[in-house]
């Protein structure tokens, strides 16, 4: 981090491989050099095996599509993703569950067994409870709070804006004794509860020409939602405790999503942590993503804005 003059901003260099696996020969990572090296042993040892019985041009033969495949699970990557672990991922999958059911599973009838290839199988939810306060219980990972953000226009400050800033969430970061997550979440938008709330509330207002503004704007919503699909985003900060129990005192967990949430306000961020109802319905959408969330206005009074 440099400073060039007084009233500049800072510079500061970011990788964009932080998350990159370390190279430990000929620029392969270890899992790399595993899968390659392993083959060729194998290889090797099936060449000294079978040398006596096996003329070499035919093993050769052999040996290539085996040696290709391992290659290709080694170096080829498809949506970020090696081969190899998409091809487990796979697995996985096709030996998992067709069907989950919140829970209890009932036991299948003895006539219905042989039908039954691949029955539901409970819903492993990560969540087991979650208190009116806003903690979450989590099921093997202790536990956590979640701390609503709002976002800010860091372009559009001044440079001693920017600083200021950039040193609240510093502060933010330094103060942090247990694991975070930044998760930004979209969502689709529904506007028809919004349009009904205009259309309703025009007859009531004093002048005619406001009347006609919001039998208007009603249209223009109903319109917007036909011809588009609409997205808002929500920015939420997980703040966890990997040790916290639900025998144990979990109010450090929510003292320190708190200390959070006010080390962000300085920084201009508006923040607060969610309470229960407002985590559970958090935790609701995640789990049915197709139902969009409706826009609705509280009040006459209140003043709509977008970002």
């Amino acid at each position: 981090m440099n400073r060039d003059a007084p009233g500049t901003s800072y510079t500061t260099r970011i990788p964009a491989d932080v998350d990159r696996e370390d190279r430990v020969l000929a620029n392969l990572t270890a899992r790399q050099v595993a899968i390659l090296a392993s083959t060729g042993v194998v290889l090797w040892a099936v060449f000294m095996a079978t040398r006596h019985l096996v003329p070499p041009l035919v093993f050769i033969a052999c040996a290539v599509p085996i040696a290709s495949v391992a290659v290709a699970f080694a170096l080829v990557r498809r949506d970020g993703l090696s081969l190899d672990r998409l091809a487990l991922a796979a697995i996985r999958q096709r030996l998992a569950p067709r069907q989950y059911v919140s829970g209890e599973v009932p036991a299948t009838p003895s006539y219905l067994t042989p039908l039954a290839t691949n029955p539901p199988a409970s819903l492993p939810l990560p969540v087991s409870a979650i208190r009116t306060d806003g903690l979450i219980e989590l099921t093997d990972h202790g536990c956590a709070a979640l701390v609503s953000c709002s976002t800010v226009s860091f372009a559009l400050a001044t440079i001693g804006e920017q600083e200021a800033m950039v040193a609240g969430f510093a502060r933010c970061l330094h103060g942090l004794s247990s694991p975070v997550q930044i998760l930004v979440r979209a969502e689709r938008m529904n506007l028809a509860p919004m349009a009904a709330r205009v259309l309703d509330g025009a007859p009531g207002l004093p002048d005619p020409q406001l009347e006609a503004a919001a039998r208007e704007h009603a249209e223009f919503l109903a319109e917007l939602a036909a011809r588009s699909e609409l997205l808002w985003r929500q920015v939420l900060l997980v703040v966890r405790d990997p040790e916290a129990t639900s025998d144990a005192d979990t109010s450090p967990v929510l003292r320190q999503a708190e200390n959070v949430a006010a080390a962000l306000t300085s920084a201009g961020v508006d923040s607060r942590v969610l309470d229960g109802s407002a985590s559970a319905a958090v935790l609701a959408a995640a789990c049915d993503p197709n139902n969009p969330a409706p826009c609705s206005i509280k009040s006459a009074e209140e003043v709509t804005t977008g970002r």
